[in-house]
């Protein structure tokens, strides 16, 4: 018997594994072959070559940005690429919108140093320091009564009986106080082109300029890809493909969607629902609109049954330019939450040779799992909306919830000096 096995294995187990390893490498090289180059901007060439132009002949863009315990990228990275940007652009083309709240290091004193640079430039800048951390940490525990009628923006906690502050509607409240400046500045005759937000993330202008010129300025809203460690991208609350759906992993060519996936293949921008990943350009129309464009989080009454959804995912749902011209995510722009990240990302082929293989068996083999996943979780999300609408207490307007796409099975909360899953 043992020797049947021996001869067996001898005669079909090896020409097994050499034809299999023979296809493997076969299709290694096709997937190395078929990287594409990635596509930047020429920072050469004279700033008016922008796709879209100011009547002034320039572009002009109100740059915002919030900040926590982000001392550490600003003195590194972070103001100095700023500082570039304003000099590429043109001091008269930008206003720089930073609000800070609740750090525990020197954060702080890096805004002020970038105001003060800032201002040397003669740039238009509102800089807002926020509370400190022991502040923040009154704020978060100044609870409503248990027998209060609940106050927007906080959630029952069943386990320790008591109200929670929620971690969404407490970031957009953040977010849409940088964008107040934009008003302001209309109201004095300053209009922008463009709003882009900028994460805490390392970059340089030749991103800035590249993401700007996305699809020749034929987009709503136009995003970077952003890492914390290469070649994992980060920001998977807020990316969501063409079809509503979560990518397959974390690495390359990342979506479900065969028409996303293919798009990501060839290094083009890629359609998606939503997107945010470290940097965003929004065509700034939509925030002149009246009522404005805003940053919120859902209901508090859909939240209520363990549902959350990203402000930064919602942005596009209520965005009415995003069924116009589209949300799109450049993977030519990659972006990082370190420095040595940062240029690892920063190539001219992403990812490597090895990656560029386990990225896409990767996606192959996770692909069914992630489906039938994402299809249970999208049932339950489903269903907990229709619930929320069939107890709708009735009026005028009924419950509808446009970012259905946005929304995922937890509930995140402020907790101590970070926010928690409930």
């Amino acid at each position: 018997m043992l020797l049947k096995y021996r001869r067996f294995r001898r005669n079909y187990v090896r020409p097994v594994l050499l034809t299999l390893f023979f296809i493997f490498l076969i299709d290694a090289c096709f997937l190395v072959r078929r990287r594409p180059h990635t596509h930047r901007a020429n920072l050469d060439d004279d700033r008016r070559s922008f796709a879209f132009t100011s009547p002034a002949g320039n572009v002009s863009v109100f740059i915002a940005s919030v900040h926590r315990n982000t001392e550490l990228i600003q003195k590194s990275a972070w103001n100095e690429a700023i500082l570039n940007l304003v000099d590429y652009l043109g001091p008269e083309n930008v206003h720089v919108s930073a609000v800070e709240s609740g750090s525990q290091d020197e954060t702080k004193q890096a805004l002020m140093e970038l105001k003060d640079a800032l201002d040397q430039r003669g740039a238009s800048n509102t800089v807002s320091l926020g509370l400190t951390v022991w502040e923040q940490l009154d704020e978060i525990d100044a609870r409503p009564s248990p027998d209060a009628r609940r106050e927007p923006g906080w959630i029952w906690n069943a386990a320790e009986d008591q109200f929670e502050l929620r971690r969404i509607p407490y970031l957009s409240r953040v977010r849409n106080q940088a964008m107040e400046p934009l008003k302001q500045l209309e109201s004095e005759g300053k209009r922008f082109d463009k709003v882009l937000w900028v994460n805490d993330v390392v970059f340089d202008t030749e991103d800035i300029v590249t993401l700007l010129n996305t699809r020749d300025n034929e987009y709503a809203a136009a995003c970077s890809m952003d890492y914390k460690s290469s070649p994992q991208y980060y920001d998977t609350f807020a990316l969501r493909d063409d079809l509503g759906l979560k990518t397959i992993s974390l690495y390359w060519p990342w979506f479900q969607s065969p028409l996303a996936r293919a798009s990501a293949e060839l290094n083009q921008p890629i359609r998606v629902t939503s997107c945010w990943n470290g940097i965003v350009a929004f065509d700034a129309a939509p925030f002149y609109a009246n009522p404005p464009l805003q940053f919120r989080g859902i209901d508090d009454s859909l939240a209520d049954f363990h549902l959350e959804g990203s402000e930064c995912c919602l942005i596009h749902a209520d965005n009415y330019l995003t069924s116009e011209k589209g949300v799109w995510l450049n993977p030519n722009v990659r972006v990082a939450y370190g420095v040595k990240t940062y240029y690892q990302v920063k190539t001219d082929r992403f990812p490597n040779h090895f990656w560029t293989v386990v990225g896409a068996w990767v996606n192959r083999f996770k692909g069914w799992h992630i489906v039938v996943q994402s299809s249970l979780e999208a049932r339950v999300v489903r269903n907990r909306v229709e619930q929320w609408k069939l107890e709708d207490p009735g009026g005028d307007v009924r419950r509808y919830e446009p970012g259905e796409a946005c929304l995922i099975n937890e509930m995140q909360i402020m907790w101590s000096n970070g926010w928690k899953h409930l």
